[in-house]
């Protein structure tokens, strides 16, 4: 399957008083037409700025990203306007993203209006359709915002950003605030969609089940770099960093009788601003050597379409396969 979204080596730093602060730094990926990479990590790694970096909200500061074979890293106002027609968001709050003083059949035709490729009665027609594909009700179309729950409110977002027929869409946690029951709802009509239009998802989330039942592949961030990504069933059967190992340890077990131990996080937290050279985690990591602390550990395969940047990945895995250490050495 052909690719249709890829980063190559992308970064974004933001000047603050204190120093340079790193929030995406060298980010290398691709996603296949059709499919979904997850991305996770805790709060502050960088996941969120690198969707709107895709999608030109943020421009990088380095890098290269390109859509559909074409480079679009840097694209004046008409061709920015044409990559919006393909390329498209929907955001983590519902609410916040939508204009209070538009009802739902305004917000929805608002993106049609821009691309001005419709006339009044067509956008009309198209807004009904997006309304029945997204689950909105006919007697809704002239509601505002404020009169509906989280779940209707989400799938105004979602029938947004399908009015221009885009082939890429940004999902930047779209059912965190949502209700478990009306997760599932949204999480169903995303995967229903992209099986119907072909469409193509990064799916960002600190949501270790959303992720999982979700994606197609995965991808883990630590204070804006990438330290693991693979096949979804592979990196939560063959966990290799570390840090992935730690983060997903937090996943609730529902087998009782084969409940794994949680692995608790020790140590200082590295500063994203103006990081010295060494792995981001090395303070945090019980496995790290001096190398760690001073040599930024590069993406490297662990097996096939499975990466880590990690020097101490096959030690450390090794090691597990043979028994592992005692409970109290084997918390990071």
């Amino acid at each position: 399957m052909a690719v249709l979204v890829e980063a190559r080596n992308v970064s974004r730093f933001f000047e603050t008083r204190m120093g340079t602060l790193h929030a995406v730094d060298g980010v290398s990926f691709q996603i296949e037409e059709g499919k979904t990479l997850g991305i996770v990590g805790e709060s502050g790694c960088g996941k969120s700025t690198l969707g709107r970096v895709m999608l030109h909200l943020l421009e990088s500061t380095s890098g290269d990203i390109f859509f559909d074979g074409k480079n679009v890293t840097h694209l004046n106002k008409s061709e920015l306007k044409e990559f919006r027609d393909q390329a498209q968001m929907v955001f983590q709050d519902p609410y916040s993203s939508l204009n209070p003083r538009m009802t739902i059949n305004q917000l929805i035709a608002e993106p049609l209006k821009i691309q001005g490729k419709l006339s009044a009665g067509q956008i009309s027609e198209k807004v009904a359709e997006l309304m029945k594909t997204v689950g909105l009700a006919e007697r809704l179309w002239n509601t505002y915002p404020h009169e509906l729950d989280g779940g209707r409110r989400q799938r105004i977002g979602i029938a947004k950003a399908l009015a221009v027929d885009p082939r890429f869409i940004v999902c930047d946690e779209p059912v965190s605030a949502l209700d478990v029951s009306i997760q599932a709802q949204i999480l169903n009509l995303l995967k229903d969609l992209q099986e119907e239009r072909k469409l193509t998802y990064i799916f960002i989330t600190h949501d270790l089940s959303v992720v999982k039942y979700i994606s197609d592949n995965i991808m883990v961030m630590y204070l804006g770099q990438m330290v693991e990504m693979g096949n979804a069933k592979e990196i939560f059967e063959t966990t290799v960093h570390p840090y992935t190992k730690a983060l997903f340890s937090a996943l609730p077990q529902p087998n009782l009788h084969n409940r794994k131990e949680r692995i608790l996080l020790k140590g200082e937290l590295s500063s994203p601003i103006n990081p010295r050279p060494g792995c981001r985690f090395a303070s945090r990591c019980i496995y790290a050597t001096e190398e760690c602390a001073e040599k930024t550990p590069a993406l490297k395969e662990y097996t096939g379409n499975h990466f880590v940047a990690c020097h101490k990945a096959e030690e450390v895995n090794q090691q597990e396969r043979q028994g592992g250490k005692g409970n109290e050495e084997s918390r990071i």
